[in-house]
């Protein structure tokens, strides 16, 4: 039996907005939702701009920035850390994978290339990032030769990478999996691994020792692409892809409209009751942009866009506020 532990809300946009996209990513800094790359069509980026959503006003804009602006992409990654957004890999127009690390200022609305070539992670898209408070940490995804299972982080105070162990045969390279910071230790969670996975592994970097954790409870069926956030001890995911198209990235697979949250002290997940089938729950998806941030001083996830059932991009915005005391109950 599913609990009451948190609800969505449907953010209605004025004006003109960036329009419908998926394999596109967001980050969340103060009362501003800031979006980047993407497609409409199948591989085909959209553009390259930065476009910011207003939490208060609702309202969208075009950065007028400076520096050194990325190309177009799909499948990349975008993750904040205090005022400073940072964006890595992709794939471009030409289907090739990318592997340079960006920073946008958003105090001055300035891009810095900051690594390519054989600094950091090798070329790849469709992989996953998450931060701590001085690391962004990105692991797996599409490579140039497969997929991959390593992990990296970018330490934002020495500027610099580092490589750690890869997480071993019992991790199988994936693309589209959920990664999370929860109690000290980074989280795997699913994912696509020529086909979808439902096994949860987890870095030590205390120990610099790799795990694979056997969970509970209300388990999710496998999935990848989905929306992922941490908050405290807890890993919520949303959404995402349980059945892949026999068209591959050209078709829209099955998706899923369900949440689960899992405490990763006691490994145990639960399925949300989140008002599956209202009209303000954001429905199947998957191929979004997600991000954690607040709003009307609630923390939450927000969601952008994606894919659907019929193949059609969205272009809504949701907002997810969990009940983490309900959760823990």
């Amino acid at each position: 039996m599913a609990l009451v532990q948190g609800k969505w809300i449907k953010l209605e946009q004025k004006g003109t907005g960036p329009g419908a996209r998926s394999s596109h990513s967001i980050a969340i800094v103060g009362q501003k939702v800031y979006a980047f790359g993407g497609e409409f069509s199948p591989r085909l980026p959209v553009d390259n701009y930065i476009h910011v959503f207003d939490l208060e006003t609702l309202t969208w804009s075009v950065a007028d920035v400076t520096g050194d602006v990325p190309p177009p992409r799909v499948g990349v990654t975008m993750a904040a850390v205090g005022p400073t957004i940072y964006v890595f890999g992709g794939r471009d127009a030409t289907h090739k994978e990318l592997n340079e690390l960006y920073s946008f200022d958003t105090c001055a609305n300035k891009w810095t290339l900051i690594s390519t070539g054989d600094m950091g992670p090798p070329h790849r898209s469709y992989h996953s990032t998450t931060v701590d408070d001085r690391h962004v940490f990105i692991f797996g995804g599409c490579g140039v030769a497969g997929r991959l299972n390593d992990l990296w982080a970018f330490d934002v105070v020495e500027q610099k990478w580092v490589e750690y162990p890869t997480a071993g045969d019992a991790c199988k390279g994936r693309g589209g999996p959920g990664l999370a910071v929860a109690q000290g230790k980074i989280w795997v969670v699913y994912g696509f691994a020529g086909k979808e996975v439902d096994d949860v592994h987890c870095f030590d970097p205390a120990q610099n020792k790799w795990a694979q954790v056997e969970t509970t409870g209300e388990k999710p069926t496998a999935r990848s692409v989905f929306s992922t956030a941490g908050f405290g001890k807890y890993i919520i995911i949303c959404g995402g892809e349980v059945d892949p198209s026999d068209l591959g990235h050209l078709g829209a697979g099955k998706f899923s409209a369900e949440a689960f949250v899992l405490d990763t002290e006691n490994l145990v997940w639960k399925r949300l009751d989140d008002g599956l089938g209202l009209e303000n729950h954001p429905g199947p998806r998957g191929w979004t942009a997600f991000g954690s941030g607040f709003l009307k001083g609630k923390e939450g996830v927000l969601v952008y866009g994606g894919n659907s059932p019929s193949n059609d991009r969205l272009d809504d915005i949701f907002f997810f506020t969990p009940s983490l005391d309900a959760i823990g109950n």
